[in-house]
């Protein structure tokens, strides 16, 4: 017995979501649809420019109009066009989605949603499957850290980090209320229809929902080779239920003063299939998800020099995973974990002088996880950050600098809990432009910076070890920027970005088999280093009066090998392709437009011996898309129609998970506004 719920039940929760939206107030857009969608994007591009090109760190982003064209459903899928990324995906719309920058591992990846991170104190790793593209503005990964002074000291706590920005109401004129409902269907039984409601509360405060469901029974085929024996068979166990809602309230956004609220709730139902082996291919064990959060941010400038920001979280997460193969003493495996966390932090920023600003940030962070397992000690931990940051700006050269202070306390009810701990860790990074009339700029970084061990690395019956030490990184780049307006000619923008990096990981966590293969043990053994190279080029411009363009580029080439005294020398670590490269081409030609994508994972070995029985085939797709778009005054209507691996390419990210092949989805939109007199006394 799974407890899966009935279809009719989970269109049932979807409509309560949906009647629950609608009852409030309706909400708003512009008299020109398409005349706003321009002015986001260009508003969005001269935000972006100025950070691209003065930036102390690689930034990459993905923004507006481009995202809504990606080929993709989450920011998982989204993420895998950034140079030094790794996606690990586990087959199929529900699979678990992680990603690993520059090879250091997806605990070392911080994501933050409007500027606050998400936590998984359980094991360590985001899902970013579970954030639809519906609800984003903005999509950006900065290796080493995010710059700036104004930010939570968490924001400078992790190697690289993902900061994704919910799409914030703008209205013109007199509009006051938006729509927008959508449907996607395709492939494998997948159906995902969403709504998103915008409302203007007042002269200066907005209020955006948005819901969503999707299904999928993810039945897709694919060829297996077992020795010499090629198999053809249907994927199976991988379906999926899941309902996202999440409300915003945007408050004033200037320079003085700004605010916003957020919720976020989501669950999940999914199968969990097996890897291929031993031509087995079928699979029961399933899981269930419900996270929530509340959070919310304040920032204010008093007088000219003073500014100071303050964000506060809490969040509980509940999974559940049911394994019918495995039988206890009370019947099947049924583990049920939950984890709650409570999160508070203030910043501030001070001009010392015209060129001279420096910054305080402190964080608390409180943990706890309890779980139905035998022998679980329940435990719990509390963390304190504080960052003193400081940049020098000068006309053609800008340094920051900051130290970094961790405390983590550790507590259990129960057993031995693991060694509280007290770190310093630093980092610098500059920006200089040589010659003025020269947009190229040189920017580099050093930084040293750990990883604590998840709950599950501690303390999972028969796995954990509460000894494990953290794990150590140290980072260094050197590279060369440029972004630039054209102007009117028919090539408008021109971005380009280079980097070459060294990384050294140490004390690395990592999993080695027990007395049996349900009985892992968890130990301080690899040393690696990463040496690498990132570029990114973007163009963009317009041919005639009506046909807009835009190419992407992006190659990663990395050399990551274990060092770890014994090993064998020159081995490339499990799945990090030397090479590896994407590429997207837009256009529009008035209300229609096509948009093509590709990419490229190099050959890799799934374990750390680089040998013939562990490698794996490179791998590439190429993705289309036609979408038109047809608007009758204040109404908007959008239709997408996309192939994705359009050569049918068989492939596996993760090995014995197979890929799905070629599929086909149809997305269509219809977005409406409405105008009444504006509100004012906010």
């Amino acid at each position: 017995m799974t407890d899966r719920k009935p279809v009719f039940s989970k269109i049932l929760l979807f409509s309560m979501s949906f009647a629950t939206l609608m009852a409030g107030r309706s909400f708003a857009q512009s008299d020109s649809v398409q005349r706003f969608r321009q002015l986001e994007e260009v508003q969005i591009r001269e935000r972006l420019v100025p950070e691209l090109r003065r930036s102390v760190v690689p930034v990459q982003v993905l923004s507006g109009l481009q995202l809504s064209r990606m080929h993709s459903l989450s920011v998982a899928d989204a993420v895998r066009f950034f140079s030094g990324v790794q996606l690990k995906d586990y087959g199929g719309i529900g699979g678990l989605k992680t990603v690993n920058v520059r090879s250091m591992g997806t605990n070392h990846v911080g994501v933050f949603y409007d500027g606050v991170q998400l936590g998984n104190m359980q094991n360590g790793q985001v899902d970013l499957g579970r954030f639809s593209l519906d609800n984003m503005e903005l999509i950006s990964l900065y290796n080493g850290q995010k710059p700036g002074l104004l930010l939570p000291a968490r924001a400078y706590a992790s190697a690289s980090a993902i900061y994704m920005e919910s799409r914030r109401p703008v209205f013109e004129g007199r509009l006051a209320r938006r729509y927008r409902v959508a449907l996607k269907g395709g492939s494998y039984g997948f159906v995902n229809p969403s709504l998103s409601i915008e409302q203007k509360l007042g002269r200066r405060i907005s209020a955006r929902i948005n819901s969503e469901f999707l299904n999928a029974n993810g039945r897709y085929g694919f060829r297996s080779r077992i020795g010499t024996t090629d198999t053809s068979a249907v994927r199976q166990n991988t379906d999926i239920w899941s309902v996202r809602n999440e409300a915003d309230i945007f408050g004033p956004n200037d320079s003085l003063a700004a605010w916003h609220l957020k919720f976020y709730q989501y669950s999940s139902e999914r199968g969990l299939p097996r890897a291929i082996v031993s031509n087995r291919f079928e699979a029961r064990q399933r899981q269930w998800d419900d996270n929530l959060f509340v959070q919310g941010k304040y920032r204010r400038q008093i007088g000219r020099r003073f500014a100071w920001s303050f964000s506060g979280k809490y969040s509980h997460d509940r999974l559940r995973y049911l394994d019918p193969e495995i039988t206890t003493d009370a019947g099947f495996l049924n583990n049920l974990f939950r984890s709650d966390e409570l999160y508070a932090s203030l910043s501030s920023q001070y001009e010392i002088t015209g060129f001279w600003e420096i910054g305080l940030s402190g964080d608390y962070q409180l943990n706890d996880m309890r779980a139905n397992l035998y022998r679980f000690p329940y435990p719990s931990r509390q963390t304190l950050l504080a960052a003193a940051v400081s940049r020098l700006q000068l006309k053609n050269f800008l340094v920051e600098a900051n130290l970094l202070s961790t405390v983590v306390d550790e507590d259990v009810q129960y057993y031995l809990q693991a060694n509280d701990f007290r770190k310093l860790t630093p980092s610098v990074s500059f920006n200089w432009q040589a010659v003025s009339e020269v947009p190229i700029h040189l920017r580099g970084f050093y930084k040293e910076i750990f990883r604590m061990p998840s709950f599950n690395d501690l303390y999972y019956t028969f796995s954990g070890n509460s000894f494990l030490r953290p794990e150590y990184a140290k980072q260094i780049n050197l590279g060369l920027t440029s972004a630039n307006n054209l102007g009117s000619g028919v090539l408008r923008t021109l971005d380009a970005q280079a980097d070459v990096y060294y990384n050294k990981v140490t004390d690395k966590i990592v999993a080695v088999p027990g007395q049996n293969l349900f009985r892992w043990a968890m130990i301080n053994l690899d040393e690696v280093e990463i040496r690498g190279l990132d570029a990114t080029l973007r163009m963009a411009g317009q041919a005639g009066s009506k046909l807009d363009f835009t190419l992407l580029f992006g190659y990663t080439f990395q050399k990551a090998i274990e060092t770890t005294p014994g090993a064998a020398p020159g081995q490339q670590i499990l799945y990090i392709p030397k090479h590896s490269g994407t590429f997207t081409a837009s256009a529009d030609y008035g209300a229609a437009g096509l948009s093509y994508s590709f990419v490229y994972t190099g050959e890799r070995y799934a374990q750390k011996a680089n040998i013939r029985s562990n490698y794996l085939q490179p791998w590439y797709t190429h993705d289309l898309s036609l979408h038109y778009r047809a608007q009758s005054g204040r109404r908007l209507l959008s239709v997408n129609l996309e192939v994705n691996n359009m050569l049918n390419q068989q492939y596996d990210v993760v090995k014995n998970f197979p890929m799905p092949g070629r599929n086909y989805r149809l997305g269509l939109s219809w977005q409406f506004d409405h105008a009444k007199r504006e509100t004012h006394g906010l």
